[in-house]
């Protein structure tokens, strides 16, 4: 249903401003007439929650669609029937973003859609594999056990992709003051120092190091253009399908990353389907619903292909394990818990085995960028020095002998 932004004037002549939910421009003016409102302009959408920059609605952090997914299951498992409990969360008023978006998906259910339909006009908040996950628990009705499973694995995700951010500031720290401390010095220190060297006394770093900064000098433009334009060029070939194929291979077999990428997005895919198979979700449309949860566009093909194996009769986890995607000791214990019928069990603990292991790689490797970055700059500075003292002390060393 579409929502309206008014400015108007109530009875004491102030002018108020809002959002209304309404079928048409028609309705929301009869609304706002209820009200006792004079509308002195009314449009369609809202500026609430809006980007400047592309004019769509801004994300919602995932730490509130969280909370918003945790006390629904708790509403709903206490018996607050589904309108009510949604009006509950949009009196709440934790992030207006949000707080709007449950309003609308109130009008939504109230006209006669389902939760995970309304949720779906959304995607910008709630994401695909979501909404398909509520969808199941409402066909199969175990909506509140669905809500309360999400509200984890989402907490779980936020808390992976808040520490590995928190863990990369430092580096990315390091690395933007280094890159300014060497620019500085190729563009203002060398250029001043340049003139008091004699060519007679340059040695082979001081060769590389002035090429360096006429290079800065002379074509920094160049150099801006064509960091832009590779930019460019690779989101660009990132959005079509060669892109995004060629990306999901570099992303599963890139050196060192690569194994942590994999068995991250191979974590998320066992505990999607080891929580709907636990739901009692068929596994056919589990797997179906649970092949986008890998983020990885390679995965998800042959997810979707051991699908089509499992429709014949055959076994998932040899048909994974014929792709060479995913690891041996995980496709083992998948098919150990095929035979023992025992999949859904296994799969949840695989990934929470999985998670706490890459956990552990991430933060390690964290720590290991640090001290390279500080080799990195250390000696950047010190060809710099070599190519610069070098001379000087020998013009020294020669002026004394003179």
């Amino acid at each position: 249903m579409p929502t309206f932004t008014y400015k108007a004037v109530n009875e004491t002549g102030q002018q108020v401003t809002g959002v209304v939910t309404a079928e048409n421009h028609q309705v929301a003016l009869r609304l706002l007439d209820e009200q006792t409102l004079f509308p002195i302009q009314v449009e369609e959408g809202t500026a609430v929650g809006t980007s400047k920059l592309t004019g769509g609605r801004r994300r919602v952090k995932l730490r509130y669609i969280t909370v918003v997914y945790s006390q629904l299951a708790d509403l709903l498992r206490a018996g607050v029937p589904m309108l009510r409990a949604l009006d509950v969360l949009t009196r709440q008023n934790t992030h207006p973003v949000l707080t709007e978006i449950l309003k609308e998906i109130r009008e939504d259910v109230a006209g006669g859609k389902t939760l995970a339909d309304a949720m779906e006009q959304h995607p910008r908040v709630f994401k695909p594999l979501h909404a398909a996950m509520v969808r199941a628990g409402e066909r199969g009705g175990f909506l509140e056990d669905v809500l309360s499973r999400l509200s984890m694995f989402a907490e779980r995700q936020d808390e992976l992709r808040g520490k590995l951010i928190g863990s990369m500031i430092y580096p990315c720290v390091l690395l933007v003051v280094g890159a300014a401390v060497v620019t500085f010095l190729l563009a203002v220190v060398v250029p001043q120092l340049r003139d008091y060297i004699p060519a007679e006394s340059y040695n082979f770093m001081t060769h590389v190091v002035f090429w360096a900064t006429d290079v800065l000098r002379d074509h920094y433009l160049l150099i801006i253009g064509s960091v832009l334009a590779i930019v460019f060029g690779a989101y660009s070939a990132v959005r079509t399908e060669w892109g995004k194929t060629v990306w999901a291979r570099f992303q599963l077999t890139a050196p060192v990353l690569g194994r942590v990428v994999t068995m991250v997005a191979v974590c998320r895919f066992c505990r999607i389907l080891g929580t709907m198979l636990h739901n009692g979700v068929p596994i056919l449309q589990a797997i179906s619903i649970s092949k986008e949860s890998a983020g990885n566009k390679l995965l998800a093909e042959q997810v979707d292909k051991a699908g089509e194996a499992v429709r014949k009769g055959e076994s998932l986890a040899a048909q994974l394990g014929a792709s060479n995607l995913f690891p041996v000791d995980i496709i083992d214990m998948m098919a150990v818990a095929e035979e023992s019928n025992n999949l859904e069990n296994v799969l949840i603990q695989i990934a929470d085995a999985n998670e706490t292991r890459t956990a552990r790689q991430i933060d390690l490797g964290v720590r290991l960028l640090e001290p390279m970055l500080l080799l990195v700059m250390a000696v950047l500075v010190l060809c710099i020095a070599v190519a610069l003292l070098l001379p000087i002390l020998t013009m020294s060393q020669a002026a004394g002998m003179a």
